[in-house]
């Protein structure tokens, strides 16, 4: 499996069956670079437009948008699992999908815009996490310190950072990666251009990556 970012909280993940996803596509107002894509499915947290622009994803797709269990590949099964996108059950900013991949034998879990500590009920329905993909910049998701708090009853193997401030928006009311570093003790941590990552090496992974957004 290898993921790659794109930027916001838009992930491509290929598998070694030639099977890919992309998540939470972005449009242009977010400020990363535009590009056009294929892929065998797309999934997409919510409505807004900087995690549902499938108009730059060509050819046909399928697309997971709302809860329930998905299986759509004899190796590739999503389940979506409802969630809020504010502190105050949905009602600022509406409701989130949790993205619960399974394939190759890992479990991805990416939070989407993620605007709360998750509920024992959430924790336990995602489970064993493998790879975590958390926002991490606050004001529109979870800050910080709520992300920590969220890694800590997850326990991934892997934490990949998403959707904080970079170059291209540095206008936005968010907090770029530096204090979930410092909370997660990993303020030194290298930025990847890919990762590559399979069951049999997992516990050879880092247990934070920073991914270099695709420019």
């Amino acid at each position: 499996m290898i993921i790659t970012y794109h930027g916001h909280a838009e992930f491509m993940v290929e598998l070694a069956n030639g099977y890919t996803l992309i998540t939470d596509p972005y449009d242009a107002h977010v400020g990363y670079e535009m590009k056009e894509y294929t892929c065998d499915c797309v999934l997409v947290s919510h409505g807004h437009g900087d995690h549902a622009y499938t108009e730059k994803i060509k050819g046909s797709f399928a697309r997971v948008d709302e809860a329930g269990l998905w299986q759509l590949h004899p190796d590739v099964q999503v389940e979506a699992i409802p969630s809020v996108h504010d502190d105050a059950n949905g009602t600022k900013r509406g409701k989130n999908l949790i993205m619960k991949l399974q394939a190759e034998g890992l479990t991805i879990v990416h939070l989407g815009d993620q605007g709360d500590i998750l509920t024992d009920e959430q924790v336990k329905k995602i489970g064993k996490t493998d790879v975590l993909m958390i926002p991490v910049g606050g004001f529109y998701t979870i800050d910080a310190e709520t992300a920590k708090k969220i890694a800590d009853a997850l326990r991934p193997r892997v934490i990949i950072p998403m959707h904080y401030k970079t170059e291209v928006n540095q206008d936005w009311p968010i907090a770029d990666e530096k204090p979930f570093l410092q909370l997660m003790g990993q303020e030194n941590v290298q930025k990847m251009p890919l990762l590559r990552i399979t069951r049999g090496d997992l516990s050879q992974q880092p247990a934070l990556v920073m991914l270099q957004y695709e420019a």
